[in-house]
């Protein structure tokens, strides 16, 4: 039915245009024939009639050509997938599952279909890089927000590409130290950028200074582009002020043990040459050995207590925790000092409160430390004096309160009377037998008890000592 339509939709088309074309070919010949009996053109008017004609024949005949081409377009984009889907309507009315596409649009659509995934992949994966660059641009960042080194980069001119809060903070730098040659010339740094960058192999890259009371050292590395072109230079800032420090303490601490065990070897090799050189009498004889027998001894504690400090130090120091009561062992320490309490007639009290937990921790090493606590009161305070001793229990911790009117700390000392050799009076020190390693060797123990001492002393008042220890 649809096909007769289509082939009478394709005739009248036809008929018509034709019926047109020759209607317009018949009235411009007709025209030309009336010009040529009005002005006497008979022959060219002739020739002209039948061009036209000719004209009209060969227009009529390709509209039919273009007419039926077009008729066959027709029938087969609109007219058969209408035909197809008016024979296919019934079964699809039964709910079956009818392909009413051809072959060729078949193909047409897995084409872009696929093309549109092709799209949805680069677009995911696109997307999926993106976001990976931005993971590691952030995490970078977050890196060197909260790195203790100082980071710093410079471009070619000079300028600020990137710099962290830690090399603000190293350098002491404002707003106003924006370039390199504005921030080197600060820290009194005589460096050359294009030298660092082009040179590198001919100039030392690493650099150190002092700011304020900072040591840094300053590594200085150029980075090219991809061409392997120099692009700019990277600066990295160190603080080393621990490092130097810690130098600096072990030159003095080999500096004093060697004066230290110099002083008693000296005193024994003298007065042993004059023992061999001369003959003295028995008292003279006596002194002598006497002041060898004390040096030695003296050569010996310092020894000992350096095998200390060093066995604290390497972690090699045996320690039994076991579980004790703190008020026995103070007094059971008071005890043993006695006699030196007595000797310069010291009024010693000591209150224990009430319900003091036990105390879990190193017996020997905390004996130790409170023999040295008080011994230190005991030679410090002149005679006559008066010590306090208190133990008692706040929060979680036991703790031992020491508290004596001797001659006390100048407030300056404060900050290092737990340094090794550190005294504040040396030769008051050495003459009362002290090697400057007891405070040392206390601090060491009690760290590694996870116990805490602290001192409070002002001069010609007293000192306050207070040490913390955890309860079971």
């Amino acid at each position: 039915m649809l096909r007769n339509v289509q082939l009478k939709i394709i005739l009248i088309f036809g008929i018509i245009g034709i019926i047109l074309i020759s209607a317009i070919g018949f009235f411009y010949g007709l025209s030309l024939e009336q010009v040529a009996n009005v002005e006497g053109y008979t022959e060219v008017i002739s020739s002209q009639v039948k061009n036209v004609r000719d004209i009209t024949i060969v227009a009529e005949t390709l509209y039919g050509i273009i007419t039926i081409l077009i008729g066959m377009f027709i029938s087969k984009t609109v007219l058969n997938p209408i035909t197809k889907l008016i024979k296919d309507a019934p079964r699809i009315a039964a709910g079956e599952n009818i392909n009413i596409i051809s072959n060729e649009e078949n193909k047409k659509k897995t084409s872009v279909d696929e093309l549109t995934n092709a799209f949805d992949i680069m677009t995911k994966e696109l997307r999926e890089k993106l976001n990976e660059v931005n993971r590691k641009r952030k995490q970078i960042e977050t890196i060197l927000l909260h790195m203790t080194d100082g980071i710093i980069a410079f471009d070619m001119e000079g300028n600020i590409t990137h710099i962290n809060p830690a090399a603000t903070e190293l350098f002491n730098l404002s707003e106003e130290d924006n370039s390199f040659d504005k921030i080197f010339k600060k820290i009194n740094i005589d460096i050359n950028l294009e030298k660092t960058v082009y040179l590198e192999d001919w100039t030392s890259l690493e650099q150190r200074a002092t700011v304020g009371e900072k040591y840094l050292k300053i590594l200085f590395a150029s980075f090219k582009d991809e061409k392997e072109i120099p692009s700019g230079i990277m600066v990295v800032i160190q603080d080393i002020t621990e490092h130097v420090k810690l130098d600096n303490m072990r030159k003095e601490f080999v500096a004093d043990v060697s004066h230290e065990l110099k002083t008693p070897i000296t005193s024994i090799m003298g007065y042993a040459d004059t023992l061999l050189e001369s003959e003295y009498e028995k008292d003279m004889q006596d002194k002598f050995l006497n002041v060898i027998s004390s040096e030695a001894r003296r050569m010996a504690k310092l020894v000992t207590d350096l095998l200390t400090l060093s066995k604290y130090d390497t972690n090699k120091m045996k320690k039994e925790t076991t579980e004790f009561d703190l008020g026995e062992l103070v007094k059971k320490c008071q005890e043993k000092l006695q006699v030196e309490i007595n000797k310069k007639k010291h009024q010693v009290e000591c209150f224990v409160t009430a319900n003091v937990p036990p105390v879990q921790a190193d017996y020997d090493g905390i004996e130790r430390v409170i023999l040295n606590i008080l011994t230190n009161s005991i030679k410090y305070t002149p005679e006559n004096g008066t010590i306090k001793i208190y133990v008692g229990f706040v929060y979680n911790d036991a703790y031992i309160k020491v508290i004596d009117n001797g001659i006390g700390i100048p407030e300056e000392d404060l900050n290092r009377i737990f340094e090794r050799f550190y005294r504040v009076d040396k030769a008051r020190t050495r003459e009362m037998g002290g090697t400057g390693l007891g405070l040392s060797i206390a601090k060491e123990i009690l760290d590694q008890n996870n116990s805490s001492i602290d001192i409070k002393s002002k001069k010609g008042e007293g000192t306050e000592v207070v040490i913390r220890i955890p309860t079971k």
